[in-house]
C-alpha cells in the first residue's frame, strides 16, 4: 500500500528550506481581548519544532522531507 502523508500535519506544519521543521504558535484565535499587544504579537512568529519531534512529524509527512 502506498504511504500517505498525514493531512493535519500537512496543513500545520512547513519545512524550511534548511530542513527545520517550523509550526505557528497556539492561542492566537479566540479570547484575544485577554491578552496583552505583546503577547498578540509573539503569536504572530512561527517556532521551529523540539528536536524530539523531529522524527515523529518526519514520519507524518515522508514525502515532504
Amino acid at each position: 500500500m502506498k504511504q500517505k502523508s498525514h493531512t493535519g500535519a500537512k496543513k500545520r506544519i512547513k519545512i524550511t528550506a534548511r530542513g527545520r521543521v517550523m509550526f505557528k504558535k497556539p492561542c492566537k484565535n479566540h479570547l484575544l481581548f485577554n491578552k496583552s499587544k505583546r503577547q498578540k504579537r509573539s503569536f504572530r512568529k512561527g517556532v521551529a519544532a523540539n528536536n524530539s519531534d523531529v522524527p515523529k512529524i518526519k514520519s507524518l509527512l515522508p514525502n515532504y522531507l
